[in-house]
């Protein structure tokens, strides 16, 4: 008799409704079926595999153990290419214009089976694969790793509804193309390195003599087609004088050809649908919405079909907290911002979407519940929280940790969070240990000290958190996912979901 002789009996018959094997953990929704071979995912000794059962040609393209007419395959990259080709559920796809989407950004691997259960049945789909490559250098995985990860999630959930991959805030071309080589079906072109931030400072004079240096025929087509006119967008007025032209073409100007270079090179040449964002969040100043709507006529009159265009809103969005800034001014330039977006048909996307909830009806109201919004820190925080409640010693050992070296993080990330004021750690108690991270200072230092705590080692070379962090995750797998249901619920109901 074999070891999981019970499974592969309930395989058989097609009912594994109740059917336990000792010591092995059971995925129920996973279990699946093509021609005469029997599939499901099943975790053992903390380690997840497939477990199949039958012949054909998907038994013999899995890698892995055969005994006894069964086969235990790891979830190796491989696999998972097996996995999308006879399950095609389990490849990513491209969403369009017309469906709300959310970002979900995973940078353990390990979060794609809450966001799962916290997106179905609502109005949004989700992007489950999202990863920048800053935060990939910070957490030592690769894409292969990223898109492996959503798939298996979406096999071992038995998810057939439809998830994203997005190549998030991409600047070099090799990445681009590497990621579209990939699957993914999303690419947020980071355009940041082609914005010219200087010239907001600049006199008049300065922003005149910059100007002029421009070839007349760019500075004709320019002031032909915008200045001193006045466009009617969804009931807005957006207008250029000649200072406000100038300044918005020697700040995206470089820009602008550098997002129809990738389009022309890039997306038109994917041989498939490549949902196409553009990200001018990453800069030092917030967007004008004439700047904005000036970008958008560019691109299409120069034959670009985008998703959607994240702008850098007034006030700010930090990472992992509430916004920050006037509300009612920010309600006003939203308005005009998404009236923009939808003149073109193509989303507004919100960047550092995670935890802005006093403006998530803001968003919801004015895009129509037509929208694009980023997350991905808060998923972490939510990793860390639910280590706190299982394992506060180790919790502690970290939150020391980022303590004493948050100004290593401090060279990526901007947060106006003071470290100070973050209450004693020897003064909370366990049991109050997972709300800690409620108070906004504490909250940021955990947030950004993802890639030093994951890294870590020791004088010997081992880690210092990372085994003992992902091994309490894996056992509290359930706790991990209610943790996400409830957080990341909350984001979708505010937002209109």
């Amino acid at each position: 008799m074999n070891k999981f002789n019970n499974l592969i009996q309930a395989m058989n018959t097609g009912d594994i409704s109740g059917v336990t094997q000792e010591g092995v953990h059971v995925y129920p929704l996973s279990f699946a079926t093509y021609a005469h071979v029997k599939l499901l995912m099943i975790k053992e000794n903390r380690t997840r595999f497939l477990l199949a059962a039958g012949e054909g040609p998907l038994f013999d393209e899995l890698q892995g153990e055969t005994a006894d007419g069964y086969k235990i395959c790891g979830l190796t990259h491989a696999n998972r290419l097996v996995l999308n080709k006879y399950f095609p559920y389990t490849a990513p796809v491209a969403f369009g214009k017309q469906v709300a989407t959310l970002g979900l950004g995973d940078r353990l691997g390990l979060a794609s089976p809450g966001h799962i259960k916290t997106v179905i049945n609502r109005d949004i789909k989700p992007v489950l694969a999202q990863q920048s490559i800053r935060e990939l250098a910070l957490t030592g995985r690769d894409y292969k790793q990223v898109m492996d990860a959503a798939c298996y999630a979406v096999f071992q959930e038995g998810y057939t509804g439809g998830f994203g991959a997005d190549g998030d805030h991409l600047k070099k071309e090799e990445d681009i193309q590497m990621s579209l080589d990939l699957g993914f079906t999303m690419l947020t072109l980071d355009c940041s390195e082609n914005i010219d931030n200087t010239i907001e400072g600049l006199t008049r004079a300065e922003v005149e003599s910059q100007y002029g240096l421009l070839p007349e025929d760019t500075r004709k087509h320019y002031e032909g087609l915008y200045l001193d006119q006045k466009f009617d967008v969804g009931g807005n007025t957006v207008q250029f004088d000649k200072l406000s032209l100038m300044k918005t073409v020697l700040i995206y100007r470089e820009a602008i050809n550098f997002m129809v270079h990738v389009y022309d090179t890039y997306i038109q040449n994917a041989g498939r649908t490549v949902d196409f964002e553009i990200s001018i969040d990453e800069t030092l100043t917030s967007t004008e919405p004439a700047a904005h709507y000036l970008i958008a006529t560019e691109l299409y009159a120069r034959g670009v079909d985008i998703f959607s265009m994240a702008p850098r809103f007034c006030g700010e969005f930090q990472k992992g907290i509430d916004y920050i800034g006037d509300i009612a001014q920010f309600e006003v330039e939203l308005a005009i911002h998404a009236a923009i977006a939808d003149h073109f048909g193509y989303k507004l996307s919100i960047h550092s979407g995670s935890d802005k909830f006093s403006v998530f009806p803001i968003i919801a109201k004015y895009t129509k519940g037509r929208f694009h919004a980023k997350t991905a820190g808060t998923n972490w925080l939510e990793a860390v929280r639910t280590v706190a409640k299982v394992q506060p010693a180790l919790y502690r050992e970290m939150h020391t940790y980022a303590a004493d070296h948050v100004q290593e993080a401090l060279a990526y990330y901007h947060v106006s969070a003071d470290f100070s004021k973050i209450k004693p750690l020897d003064q909370v108690t366990d049991a109050d240990l997972p709300t800690y991270m409620d108070e906004d200072n504490a909250r940021q230092l955990i947030h950004i000290t993802y890639g030093l705590l994951l890294q870590a080692k020791d004088a010997s070379g081992e880690w210092l958190y990372k085994d003992r962090f992902f091994n309490a995750l894996i056992d509290q797998e359930e706790q991990y996912e209610l943790a996400l249901i409830r957080h990341i619920g909350r984001h979708l109901e505010l937002l209109g979901k």
